[in-house]
């Protein structure tokens, strides 16, 4: 049994668990990854690449170049120009960052295109169209450099596909299903890209979120694969003829028998690793003012040859207008050109930034580690130790994550394996909360049979309160208890299940009407009722809450009996009502857990509980249902109440006034209450004043005007009879000296 049980506790967690495992090896990208990606892209804002000289360098047709050279796009002879004066000045590779898909607008046989037929114009359109063409004087001095053109690759189909100036081969299983592909292609014109030396894709990868984050090395148009422009500019500048592919199952390429796509391309000497889709991550650096080198100064002349000689130059634009701007980690705007650059440098460099093979598995691994403690030491030890442990991992997965990216450039997750084991946590401590509360729920069942619900509560709150001691408070008792209760236990003397019947239907109504008043229940003894206020939460209306409970009590009681007399007349037997008689005093006592070390109670001890106790019993005496003490009386003032006696209670030989308890505050104000309430008052004082005449005559009236306390009055009536014939003795104030409890 304890193993199922065991078994269910684990099995939420462990659910949670399988479930966090499912979704990080599915991983779904674009929740999952960009979690992951916000990561990388916060470790490159903290840390970007430094900035090292590498044989890279940008041609910047900026605004400047614009504003001096002429909108765009310039004629080809311009462009012509440029990579002639590149190519005098020693560049190694001159790579475009743009394209020439269309013939030059201002070449002389498509200006003359424009003219119109009429026959003057003859001549001079024979003498114009055997002027050079732009596009090839632009052909020309490509075929005389070492110049990289581009193409785009497109998701509809073009007119022809690009021209391949590499080879291709791939070692390990096939990388076509995780190439990017393509169906169509925007290339240059024939001639010009006939005439350079590669030529490469321009798509540059851009993630779900818009940020571009890699640069791919290979892309797919149909089943052909074709270099980008980064690969081929490595291939023309390091002289090689073809591109090796190497992908999972070749030779010192882990797999595990899984196909798992690209792990390095390989270009002359050059090893490039790369992800499983064939694209290099990008480890930014920021920009330096003045790298880039204004298309208008090499035009000019004004370039230095040394700025030149020996680089590989990427020829690009940074014009806002041109619309060639990238969001990376680091820019929001980074031109396209620079982009390429980057990439070229830090292979150059060879400062990868890779996502490793492993990567995956190690994140998995530790999912499953970190859950499966988690898990453990939860149901072992607790959610706080758990907690700790838990934390303590996460930390250090983010500091060898950290580790990985500073010191040896890879990139391992730490979030989202985090966020997964978190996950797991919570279910774990949702289970422990749960089924500590379920205890906590059994225990207060188990309680509140005996105790209040508030002390319960409190239990339950702090169980360091279940020790033996106390504390002095001001509170409020009450003691209520059924009239003629020996009476009524004779009539059910052959019922006994009966009668209990009975007090447990009468209990139940008297019980609540004091807790719903913030009461606790002290004890039930036969059919008497002990309850006090202010403790074990604090109440600073005591006082007027136990009168309240206390009539509410009465109210309670008459619906009671009208529901018995209702049941007695269905079943043909006479119907005896209850009726209660209430005492309640405030004062200062000892209140706590009372008892052994064994078995202790939470009660109270101390002068004000007898009191309240005498009180009770004193109601039948003066036939009223709730006598209050003083100092409850001083505690409600407000409520309709009227003073009954000086009493010396037994047992005690301090004299205590006394009051009746007749209604709530509505009560006082209304004009019947207050003109017996005179009366009333008035034969008190006479009373006391030892006037028997004047006691007599407000007497009289106070019983044509409540003839329901006529037990009240007939008791006064007889004291005042027996004083007139053994008068009190001299200096008598007016106590009574109680013969009764």
């Amino acid at each position: 049994m304890r193993f199922f049980r065991r078994l269910v506790d684990y099995s939420i967690p462990i659910a949670m668990l399988a479930l966090a495992l499912s979704w990080r090896v599915i991983d779904p990208g674009e929740l999952l990854g960009g979690f992951r990606l916000r990561v990388f892209d916060a470790y490159q804002v903290f840390a970007p690449r430094e900035p090292e000289a590498a044989p890279v360098r940008v041609v910047d047709i900026d605004e400047e170049s614009l504003a001096r050279i002429g909108q765009w796009p310039w004629p080809r002879t311009v462009m012509a120009k440029l990579i002639g004066n590149l190519a005098e000045a020693g560049a190694a590779v001159v790579a475009l960052d743009m394209m020439f898909p269309e013939p030059d607008r201002t070449s002389p046989t498509e200006v003359v295109r424009l003219w119109a037929d009429a026959p003057e114009l003859v001549r001079l359109k024979e003498a114009i169209s055997g002027l050079p063409d732009h596009d090839r004087l632009l052909a020309e001095a490509i075929g005389q450099a070492r110049v990289v053109t581009g193409f785009t690759l497109t998701a509809t189909p073009g007119r022809r596909p690009p021209q391949l100036k590499g080879s291709f081969a791939v070692a390990g299983d096939d990388p076509n299903p995780f190439i990017p592909s393509y169906v169509g292609a925007v290339v240059d014109l024939e001639p010009i890209e006939k005439a350079a030396a590669g030529n490469g894709s321009l798509n540059l990868v851009q993630d779900p979120d818009g940020m571009t984050r890699r640069v791919p090395l290979v892309l797919r148009l149909g089943s052909q694969l074709y270099p980008s422009l980064v690969a081929e500019v490595l291939r023309v500048g390091l002289g090689a003829r073809t591109f090796i592919v190497k992908a999972s199952g070749a030779n010192q390429a882990l797999s595990f028998g899984a196909n798992t796509g690209i792990n390095t391309v390989k270009i002359g000497p050059q090893v490039v690793p790369t992800d499983s889709r064939g694209q290099v991550w990008l480890h930014f650096r920021r920009r330096v003012e003045g790298e880039a080198i204004s298309a208008w100064r090499v035009l000019s002349g004004e370039v230095a040859e040394d700025e030149i000689g020996g680089n590989i130059m990427v020829v690009g634009t940074s014009a806002a207008g041109l619309f060639d701007l990238r969001t990376t980690p680091l820019d929001p705007a980074l031109p396209g050109v620079q982009a390429h650059a980057q990439a070229l440098e830090q292979i150059l460099l060879g400062q990868y930034l890779e996502r490793p093979d492993w990567a995956d598995g190690a994140e998995i691994s530790f999912l499953l580690v970190l859950g499966t403690a988690l898990i453990i030491v939860i149901a072992r030890v607790g959610a706080l130790v758990a907690a700790s442990v838990g934390v303590a991992a996460i930390a250090a997965a983010f500091a060898g994550s950290w580790y990985g990216y500073e010191v040896e450039h890879v990139l391992v997750d730490p979030v989202v394996p985090s966020v997964a084991s978190l996950a797991v946590y919570l279910a774990g401590s949702l289970l422990t909360y749960m089924r500590t509360e379920a205890e906590k729920r059994q225990v207060r069942g188990a309680f509140a049979q005996y105790l209040s619900p508030a002390l319960v509560d409190e239990l339950a709150r702090d169980p360091g309160k279940l020790k033996l001691g106390g504390e002095t408070r001001d509170m409020t008792f009450l003691f209520c208890d059924v009239r003629g209760f020996t009476s009524i236990s004779e009539g059910f003397k052959a019922n006994p299940q009966g009668l209990t019947q009975l007090i447990n239907r009468f209990l139940t109504p008297m019980t609540n009407a004091i807790l719903a008043r913030r009461g606790t229940i002290d004890k039930y003894m036969g059919d008497c009722v002990m309850a006090f206020w202010n403790a074990p939460i604090e109440d600073r209306e005591h006082g007027r809450h136990a009168c309240e409970a206390a009539l509410s009590m009465l109210d309670e009681l008459t619906r009671l009996n009208e529901r018995l007399a209702d049941e007695a007349a269905a079943s043909g037997r006479p119907h005896r009502p209850l009726a209660v008689g209430i005492g309640l005093n405030s004062g200062e006592v000892v209140v706590g857990n009372m008892g052994s070390e064994q078995r202790f109670d939470y009660s109270v001890l101390g002068d004000a509980v007898n009191l309240a106790s005498r009180l009770e019993g004193q109601s039948k005496t003066y036939g009223m249902t709730i006598v209050i003490g003083e100092e409850t009386r001083a505690k409600a003032p407000d409520f309709a109440a009227i003073e009954l006696d000086l009493i010396a209670v037994k047992g005690k030989k301090e004299a205590v006034r006394i009051y009746a308890l007749m209604g709530p505050t509505d009560l006082v104000t209304e004009p019947s209450f207050q003109a017996f309430g005179v009366h009333h008052a008035a034969m008190i004082k006479a009373y006391r004043a030892q006037d028997w005449e004047a006691a007599e005559r407000a007497l009289a009236e106070c019983r044509g005007l409540r003839p329901d306390l006529e037990a009240l009055y007939q008791m006064f009536a007889e004291r005042i009879g027996e004083f007139r014939s053994n008068p009190p003795v001299p200096g008598w104030d007016g106590v009574y000296v109680a013969k009764s409890k």
